[in-house]
């Protein structure tokens, strides 16, 4: 029976003259961070996510009145700002009616754009979620011919990860 090396040599890999792989971004980045410690020049690397993947993380149900609340919401923040940003050039009590009315305004609008936003969705999206992009390997590339100078490093440090 044929020996199969678990850690088959990667082509990419070697060429772009990896130094140690982490299976977690905070590890990557701790063993640039100790290479730096130690006066490495840290211009010549580069952390580099593989095998991405995007992960939707749902965060509750969406209906039309919480996209109108939503909406609502945002559109108060955008009236306070328009008001705020007007209200520069206003003396005057009517500075404070500016600034209430931008943030009434602003509410309303959102309300109707979140509302009429959502209902066009038609339910084939009921569901507000957040997004985000997650690597299975994080490798630290190193050029300029130093790779084996930071190898060293990681190694005396304890921190070669999986390459």
């Amino acid at each position: 029976m044929a020996h199969i090396d678990p850690n088959p040599p990667n082509p990419i890999s070697d060429a772009w003259n990896t130094v140690a792989s982490y299976s977690a971004y905070p590890e990557a980045q701790a063993a640039v961070d100790r290479l730096s410690d130690e006066k490495f020049p840290v211009e010549h690397i580069d952390i580099v996510g593989s095998d991405l993947r995007l992960v939707e993380r749902v965060t509750g149900r969406m209906t039309k009145g919480r996209a109108a609340g939503l909406g609502a919401a945002s559109g108060a923040w955008f009236g306070l700002f328009i008001g705020l940003l007007v209200g520069l050039f206003t003396t005057g009590p009517a500075w404070l009616g500016l600034i209430l009315g931008g943030v009434l305004i602003g509410a309303l609008w959102g309300a109707i754009f979140g509302f009429v936003g959502h209902a066009a969705t038609g339910g084939r999206r009921d569901f507000s979620s957040t997004q985000s992009l997650a690597a299975a390997r994080y490798d630290v590339i190193v050029r300029g011919g130093l790779a084996d100078q930071a190898r060293a490093i990681l190694q005396r440090e304890g921190l070669t990860g999986t390459a």
